[in-house]
């Protein structure tokens, strides 16, 4: 006997009470983070003889910041250029100064500036972002595309590339080409990115590899769900928890840390390292991008075996045809 279809109207109403569902658990994934931004546990550096630098790490909100001591301002700026910590509140003759290191984060910087005028202290931004780009936006507008697209060309070589190594060749091609192009874009032409061009390329051209491999691999070896699994820990969760726009410790914890484990969040921190650092600080970041571009490639060259092994058979009348 026949199932019966479901009416139109039900079909409908399931369809309306489902994606409200969804919207509903996505706006707080979104705009919890953005609202509660905040410095938890935020690397700085204190400067200064040992009894006033610590009077003056004492008056620190407790909690907000984790604090490194050194001696004096040239162990501060040292530290602020190897991609270590945001900011420096260091003690001179004439007062309290505070150096910034804008480049890895303009939010932290006028935080943290905000704080100096409360102290009457002179800022210096040691490591500047773009000048171009003071505030950052640019940056972080800049670089939601490359994970845009990046899911795009995962998702169409999954659902329309059948062969396993054209597949693999098809993800490759992709990262090399966005990391050449992408630099050209927000360097060259924009004045987002400063650094080394090729450093910016290959940043770029990992996080592309590293996203379009995941989501391809996903796709190859399970399918449409998999190319949904792919954009959910991508885009859906990866985004928000990313902190391209911030910083990670400005978000609650643990979730600016569980960011920088997703290809999101690790690409924006490479980038920002190979941008505006020269590569400090790349390391961790470039390792969790790698992992995900290695893990994508193997799944796509698996996907090929299980779409071979799970082709329907030949039609009888073919198989005849053939032998004949």
């Amino acid at each position: 006997m026949p199932r019966q279809a479901r009416p139109p109207l039900l079909i409908a109403v399931l369809i309306g009470v489902g994606i409200v569902v969804v919207q509903a658990l996505l706006i707080p994934l979104f705009a919890g983070p953005a609202a509660n931004l905040g410095p938890r546990d935020l690397p700085v550096v204190v400067a200064g003889p040992a009894p006033a630098a610590d009077e003056l790490a004492a008056h620190l909100p407790p909690g907000a910041f984790e604090i490194t001591r050194v001696p004096d301002a040239a162990a501060a700026d040292a530290l602020l250029r190897d991609n270590q910590a945001y900011a420096a509140f260091v003690l001179s003759p004439s007062g309290p100064v505070v150096h910034t290191a804008s480049g890895a984060s303009p939010t932290v910087a006028q935080l943290v500036g905000q704080a100096a005028a409360g102290m009457n202290a002179q800022v210096t931004d040691v490591v500047p972002g773009s000048p171009d780009d003071p505030r950052g936006a640019g940056f972080a507008s800049g670089f939601l595309p490359f994970a845009l697209t990046a899911l795009a060309a995962g998702a169409a070589l999954a659902l329309l590339v059948r062969d396993r190594w054209a597949r693999f060749a098809g993800v490759l091609v992709f990262g090399v080409l966005a990391g050449l192009v992408g630099p050209l874009v927000l360097g060259s032409w924009l004045g987002v990115l400063t650094g080394d061009y090729l450093l910016n390329a290959a940043a770029i051209g990992l996080f592309a590899t590293a996203v379009a491999g995941i989501v391809a691999g996903l796709g190859a070896a399970l399918g449409r769900p998999g190319i949904g699994l792919g954009v959910l820990a991508v885009f859906l969760v990866g985004n928000p928890l990313s902190a391209v726009s911030a910083a990670p410790e400005l978000l609650p914890q643990p979730w600016g840390a569980i960011g920088q484990f997703l290809p999101i969040g690790a690409g924006g921190s490479l980038l920002r390292s190979t941008a505006f650092f020269d590569g400090a600080g790349a390391a961790g970041p470039a390792w969790v991008l790698g992992t995900y571009a290695l893990v994508g490639l193997l799944l796509t060259l698996a996907g090929g075996v299980h779409t071979r092994r799970t082709a329907p058979a030949a039609d009888p009348a073919e198989r005849v045809a053939v032998a004949a």
